[in-house]
């Protein structure tokens, strides 16, 4: 299974009892649906994920990274303090697409000012034909 979300908080990892290192991150996934005759609801579903391949990841997990993951999803319950039953999602992460920052970030700010200089050689055969040396194959 795939998701896509937002990352919440800064990742943190953490040694079980057991010497393995885990990386814990939640991610916030944001659905709408417009019911006849009302206005927009906006959703949100907040996903607990563990991963346990690589701790250097946590470096990059940081809050408001776009993050695509690959794992299985678990669904859990807990009860609360003040003992009402709480459900949630777990997510065993195997693989993570880092898709973005979010705005104003420093890395993002440091490459919308290299992107100038890309988009002018890309653009500038636009609408031709392509160069040899751009052939896909």
């Amino acid at each position: 299974m795939e998701i896509t979300g937002r990352v919440v908080a800064n990742a943190a990892v953490r040694t079980t009892k057991t010497d393995k290192k885990v990386t814990g991150f939640t991610i916030a996934i944001n659905d709408s649906y417009k019911p006849k005759d009302k206005d927009r609801v906006q959703i949100t579903t907040y996903v607990e994920c563990s991963y346990w391949r690589n701790p250097g990841i946590a470096e990059y997990l940081t809050k408001g990274t776009l993050v695509q993951l690959a794992g299985r999803m678990q669904a859990g319950a807990y009860i609360n303090r003040d003992g009402e039953a709480v459900g949630t999602l777990n997510f065993n992460t195997e693989s993570i697409k880092l898709l973005g920052k979010s705005a104003g970030a420093p890395a993002e700010k440091e490459a919308e000012k290299a992107a100038p200089k890309a988009n002018k050689k890309q653009t500038a055969n636009a609408g031709g034909a392509p160069d040899d040396d751009d052939l896909p194959f």
